[in-house]
């Protein structure tokens, strides 16, 4: 077991846990954000450079601090060790840095992206984004690639957070889709202009952070506020058939599978679920989707209004005992 200090926060955890893992298990707004981890698909993280922390104290048998930022995803914790990240202007300057990266070739696309109220990209543009650019050279352009009647690629918003290529690679029977050339001309892309299209090709919507990938079948039918979520499931002999129902009145929009509170999917779901079962008769209601109530997507359906009535109540006599 190694003892580790985040942001004055100490928590025990067991050898190999790396720093974002601890950050996790401790919780709340410590936590560093991720662009390319997903702690389902193995061998991803460090691409992205969002998760970067400074470690002050490298161990208590080594307590001389490391000299540079860290990505968070892949460094391991040990006994001892110290590390800042919301508390540290250095590294909040730093992650605004890579922010500004992310976004010199990604367009303006919010107002008519699938992927606005949802993308982890708008979240921290939000919080550590600048609020004009100072990159002066011509944005990338790509040829448009047909991936079938399901998938709608838009490589101008790809961050190249290469989650989508892992998840074809370790979910699905084969891979036609990877990613070609080298540096600033990289691109996600098919072999040959082959069409996406085995059972489980459809989570790679669900792991992409930007509005890159996204669901021909739900695209521009409504912003995803507008929809309610509610957990359904049924009996399917390809996968586990728990999902997320997108609802609108009794229109099924889109299914999607379930994520957690780090945005990642619980259990990856079949395209047959996904693409075809549009009909409410196709499921079984469990009940509306937990959704933290500050997201945009939770707006006008709480799970509880007596619930919300209670938090205001407290926030108002909070209010009143302060003045």
């Amino acid at each position: 077991m190694a003892k580790v200090t985040i942001d004055g926060h100490s928590i025990e955890v067991a050898d190999g846990t790396t720093i974002l893992q601890a950050a996790r298990m401790i919780g709340g707004d410590i936590v560093p954000p991720t662009m390319c981890y997903y702690s389902k698909l193995k061998t991803s993280g460090g691409y992205c450079r969002t998760c970067i922390v400074k470690v002050t104290k490298g161990s208590e048998k080594d307590p001389r601090p490391m000299p540079k930022p860290v990505a968070s995803c892949r460094t391991t914790v040990m006994d001892g060790m110290e590390v800042v990240n919301i508390t540290s202007p250095e590294v909040l300057e730093a992650r605004r840095g890579v922010v500004e990266f992310l976004l010199i070739n990604h367009p303006l696309d919010c107002p008519i992206c699938d992927q606005a109220g949802e993308c982890h990209l708008q979240d921290l543009g939000y919080e550590h984004g600048l609020a004009k650019t100072r990159y002066d050279f011509p944005r990338r352009t790509f040829n448009t690639i047909d991936l079938g009647p399901y998938i709608k690629m838009h490589m101008t918003r790809c961050i190249m957070c290469f989650r989508c290529v892992k998840t074809a690679d370790q979910i699905t029977d084969y891979r036609v889709h990877g990613m070609l050339n080298r540096g600033d001309a990289s691109e996600i892309s098919t072999y040959i202009q082959k069409a996406i299209d085995n059972d489980f090709s459809g989570n790679i919507i669900d792991v992409c952070p930007v509005g890159a990938l996204t669901d021909r079948t739900f695209r521009f039918k409504s912003r995803v506020w507008f929809t309610k979520p509610m957990d359904a499931h049924r009996n399917c002999t390809k996968c586990s058939g728990k999902v997320a129902l997108w609802l609108k009145g009794n229109d099924v929009l889109r299914v999607t599978g379930r994520k957690d509170k780090w945005g990642e999917v619980e259990e990856f779901i079949c395209n047959e679920c996904r693409f075809e079962k549009k009909n409410v008769s196709d499921w079984i209601i469990e009940g509306p989707r937990h959704i933290d109530r500050h997201s945009v997507i939770s707006a006008n359906h709480y799970e509880s209004l007596a619930q919300l009535k209670l938090d205001i109540g407290k926030q108002q006599k909070a209010l009143s005992t302060k003045k």
